[in-house]
């Protein structure tokens, strides 16, 4: 076994040498130790706290009870306690069991009284030993999201006393909250992970359970809610928006309960504490954790086969082909104007590479000629003094930059050439002309490997990241030891701004200035492809680091949906990926990272990432047409990234699907990843 591998091991079961210790103090007091240190406690008030009341915007008139009696029941800790009110009494119980990795924890809470029980806020809450800005909220916060914060459309978190982020269940992709900081010259973590539900007798329509954080004097609150959701240090408010045109929050009053007589509610939690072996990897244990607390690997029956994906998007990817005197390729959109875009939303030179392994199985003998004339074609883009031109005019006959917010589009290059690189490669093996390609993907890897080995190469976000993998794979084709060179100044100039988590992977998402998963891909992906060429464990250590921020943007649970498309299509979510910090809606560009997760499992000897690889496959073929299109926008919580005015907004977004942006990545990367799967003769 690969020592890398050993250590990833050791990571993923990080009690093996020492599981959770519960203690109970003379107070009644629960402490959750890891080598003999106290990690997170519940609060010294009381074990329950309960919020009778509701004043600006937040739960006021907390009140605290203590545990009467503990008990061992059947190898569980189990808390009773009472809070006697006007007109009646809650009733408490907790029940906690310590498990290898974790303290699985419910909580139950009871009214008993003659009238209703009015504006009440119920909560759980464990404290850490630390505060700071290392705060990590899936696919919302990132270590304070400082890229976000720059752009003024995030949530933003510093850890320093009064703020806090509490979010709505239903918008997280993994529902955990975790915190990492130093302490003794050691590293330490602890997550509170939540199993997400709506909360019954709720003030508000549609009003779940929340999960956050708050920073007290040296202290940082891990905190479930009973419906109560705010960020920015403004209380009540979800961010409904990406805010450019309407103000990213909005209002989300009054999300308290009202407690009929005999009302009974339960909430189930797990909590973690842990060491953490380097800065900025915190996220890992609490990340493994999610996908195995909520099963994620598991494919369900319901999901469409990966046969059937296949076949439906090839066949769908043909009606998008044009081909012209002067053109031949993939049109980045269904209706409009035509264009033929090599990467990013177009992904024109992705069937280049993916038809070389499935045409045979999926499409005809006059598809393989496809191949040739779109890559030939793309083989002549004109280069200019950013690199080369990604878009191609089909009216106007001509190559140009993009045609919304016009700049250098070093993520759409850097995919098209990582693409060419595999075209090339297969294309080799089965028989295609490779000359011109052979001629443009060098063109393109001298001008980059000049730029990233120049003094002056200093690049604002991580989609540069994207140049790594095919600088590395064009090192091993064309034997360039310069290319190599270049793709491993990228690398250790990406590890270094990126592994500590100071500076989130960010910017790989084009209409975002923000932490985000493509950010993590680029990186990702660049490792990975550092690792197969190089063989330096490095490398590896590097693609888990940047794979695992990767996964939290994956929804590993099935979100409730209220009635809509999405309830009738019987839609599940598990599998999809939540976007950016910026924009929350889900995609399928989790289907392109899958390949990589399986990877990652195989060098890692880790069974769980391969099958969840496989589940971010199938479970993102749900919501095709007859045609085999689907849309982009997966609205599965509070935000719209339309940010057009809707009634009843934000409850009245979640559910939505916005499927009238079908541009051609959303097949190209099915495809893309199906024959990334055919060359590892991946069995689903």
């Amino acid at each position: 076994m690969k020592k890398a591998a050993v250590l990833f091991m050791l990571l993923a079961h990080s009690f093996a040498n020492g599981s959770p210790e519960l203690v109970i103090t003379e107070g009644k007091q629960i402490l959750i130790n890891h080598d003999g240190k106290t990690l997170l406690a519940s609060p010294s008030e009381g074990l329950w706290t309960v919020a009778l009341d509701w004043k600006n915007d937040w739960p006021s008139g907390k009140v605290h009870a203590v545990p009467s009696r503990v008990e061992e029941e059947n190898g569980h800790k189990v808390f009773y306690g009472e809070l006697e009110l006007d007109g009646g009494k809650l009733s408490f119980r907790d029940v906690y069991k310590v498990e290898a990795d974790g303290v699985r924890g419910s909580r139950r809470v009871e009214w008993h009284g003659e009238e209703p029980l009015n504006k009440v806020t119920l909560s759980v809450c464990f404290i850490a030993p630390a505060a700071g800005n290392g705060l990590v909220v899936p696919g919302v916060m990132y270590h304070g999201n400082p890229n976000g914060t720059n752009s003024g459309r995030t949530a933003t978190y510093a850890g320093k006393k009064g703020e806090f982020l509490i979010v709505e269940e239903h918008r997280l992709s993994m529902p955990y909250v975790s915190l990492e900081w130093e302490g003794g010259g050691e590293w330490r973590g602890a997550a509170l992970h939540s199993f997400p539900s709506p909360v019954d007798f709720g003030n508000q329509e549609d009003q779940w359970w929340t999960i956050g954080a708050a920073a007290k004097d040296g202290s940082t609150e891990l905190l479930l809610l009973s419906g109560p959701a705010g960020m920015n240090r403004e209380p009540s408010t979800v961010k409904a928006h990406q805010g450019k045109k309407l103000p990213m929050l909005m209002k989300y009053p009054d999300a308290y309960l009202t407690l009929k007589p005999g009302a009974i509610i339960e909430k189930s939690f797990f909590l973690q504490v842990y060491p953490v072996n380097r800065k900025g990897n915190g996220l890992e244990t609490p990340t493994l954790a999610s996908i195995q607390l909520h099963k994620a690997h598991q494919l369900l029956d319901v999901f469409p086969s990966y046969e059937n994906i296949v076949a439906e998007k090839y066949k769908y990817a043909q009606l998008r082909w044009l081909e012209g005197d002067d053109h031949a390729g993939y049109n980045q959109f269904e209706t409009g104007d035509p264009y033929i875009v090599w990467g990013w939303v177009g992904q024109a030179a992705a069937p280049g590479y993916a038809m070389q392994h499935l045409w045979q199985n999926y499409g005809e003998e006059a598809d393989k000629a496809k191949v040739q004339k779109s890559l030939d074609f793309l083989s002549d883009t004109v280069f200019y003094e950013d690199g080369f031109y990604t878009w191609y005019n089909v009216n106007e006959k001509k190559w140009q930059i993009r045609i919304w917010r016009p700049m250098p589009e070093w993520l759409s290059q850097g995919q098209g050439m990582w693409n060419l690189s595999n075209a090339i490669r297969s294309g080799r093996q089965r028989g295609y002309d490779v000359t011109k390609w052979e001629g443009f993907l060098k063109k393109a890897c001298d001008f980059y490997a000049d730029r990233i080995l120049s003094e002056e190469w200093n690049p604002k976000s991580t989609n540069e990241g994207f140049f790594i993998a095919p600088l590395a794979k064009a090192s091993t084709l064309f034997n360039s030891k310069r290319y190599l060179k270049a793709a491993r100044h990228a690398s250790d100039y990406y590890a270094k701004r990126h592994l500590s988590m100071d500076e989130p992977y960010w910017g790989g998402t084009l209409d975002a200035s923000c932490e985000d998963k493509e950010g993590a891909f680029a990186a990702f992906q660049g490792f990975m492809a550092m690792y197969e060429t190089t063989g330096d464990e490095k490398y590896l250590d590097w693609a888990k680091h940047a794979g695992m921020v990767c996964l939290t943007y994956l929804q590993v649970w099935d979100i409730d949906m209220p009635a809509g498309r999405l309830r009738d299509h019987h839609y599940k979510s598990r599998g999809w990926t939540t976007v950016s910090v910026q924009n929350h809606h889900l995609d399928v560009y989790g289907v392109l990272i899958a390949p990589d997760v399986y990877r990652l499992g195989k060098y890692l000897e880790n069974s769980m990432l391969k099958e969840t690889a496989k589940l971010m496959f199938v479970s993102c073929g749900q919501l095709m047409d007859h045609r085999g299109s689907q849309g982009e926008q997966i609205q599965q919580t509070f935000f719209a990234q339309h940010e057009e005015g809707i009634p009843g907004a934000p409850v009245s977004y979640r559910g939505d699907y916005v499927e009238d942006w079908t541009v051609f990545w959303i097949t190209a990367h099915f495809l893309n990843a199906a024959a990334q799967f055919e060359e590892m003769k991946v069995e689903f």
